[in-house]
């Protein structure tokens, strides 16, 4: 943990104010869990326009970002809702063409974020080859080699080094370090390959609370930028230990999101025609749904 302790503590508006259209902005979500919902709400709200976005596993919150009409171009390896449906506003851009996009493997993702983040231009990997994915690649994204030590064949991913880099967590302190519970996918990649990195936490803890468990620090504070308390802010996708996904809410979604039309809608009710994240989650979170969606705490759901 680094030494500097002042707070980075700002809104969700000033936060997402930090991100600029035509930025590429990776995000730390993961299908139906832990994803950035209420960053993206912020980001459609604030008109964002332009961004290169990548999502290992496409979730919610992409799919609304890409419907909303806020990104450009798309990098990722798979995507769904889950058992719930699919990604529908990702998949008809695709057949649209009205963005572009990257598919590499998942493995692949990760080990680009991690040429990013040890400052390498590219990162050797041998498990995409033979995959019918290297023949919609751009020869820009990667180089087919010859390993100079055992003669191997390899393939070199050209690094990603997102603008901003955007993880919900469970906790974090002021001043940035973040401790997630559960699976990490590829966040502490991400962040480190990010040249700025922006937290939204469930909860707030002093500085002591982390120093008891160092070692649970997934994201240290020397690389984050900002700091979002954002309570729910993953809803209606789970995270572990705090709450489940809200099943009603995403078979409302996976309905509605069968056509444009009803994503607009959708959109309008729950996006645009709020003022906050905070309003939202009046709209659909009662005191009685609280305790049903409150996780178990030996589960973790």
């Amino acid at each position: 943990m680094g030494r500097d302790r002042r707070s980075k503590l700002v809104s969700l508006s000033d936060a997402a104010n930090m991100v600029n259209s035509g930025d590429y902005v990776a995000l730390g979500g993961f299908a139906i869990t832990r994803c950035v919902v209420g960053f993206a709400h912020e980001l459609i709200r604030q008109d964002k326009r332009d961004l290169v976005l990548s999502e290992n596993i496409v979730g919610l919150d992409a799919d609304l970002l890409i419907g909303a009409g806020v990104v450009g171009k798309l990098i990722f390896s798979s995507g769904s809702l889950d058992s719930f449906g699919p990604v529908q506003r990702t998949m008809d851009a695709f057949m649209a063409k009205r963005i572009e996009w990257e598919e590499c493997s998942n493995l692949a993702i990760v080990f680009r974020y991690l040429a990013g983040a040890l400052g390498l231009p590219y990162m050797p990997i041998k498990s995409m080859i033979g995959s019918d994915l290297l023949k919609h690649l751009s020869s820009d994204i990667f180089k087919e080699a010859t390993c100079p030590f055992t003669g191997e064949k390899l393939v070199l991913l050209r690094a990603l080094t997102p603008d901003v880099g955007i993880v919900h967590v469970q906790r974090a302190d002021p001043t940035g370090n973040a401790q997630i519970d559960g699976p990490r996918w590829d966040n502490i990649e991400m962040t480190r390959a990010s040249k700025r990195v922006i937290i939204t936490a469930e909860e707030i803890v002093d500085r002591a609370f982390i120093e008891k468990q160092p070692e649970l620090t997934a994201i240290p504070d020397y690389l984050v930028d900002a700091v979002v308390h954002l309570p729910f802010g993953a809803y209606p996708t789970n995270c572990y230990k705090y709450y489940d996904h809200d099943f009603h809410h995403l078979q409302h979604y996976v309905k509605v999101n069968r056509t444009k039309e009803g994503f607009n809608q959708y959109l309008e009710e729950n996006v645009r025609g709020v003022t906050s994240f905070s309003e939202y989650l009046d709209k659909w979170i009662k005191v009685d749904k609280l305790m049903k969606l409150k996780a178990d705490p030996i589960l973790g759901y």
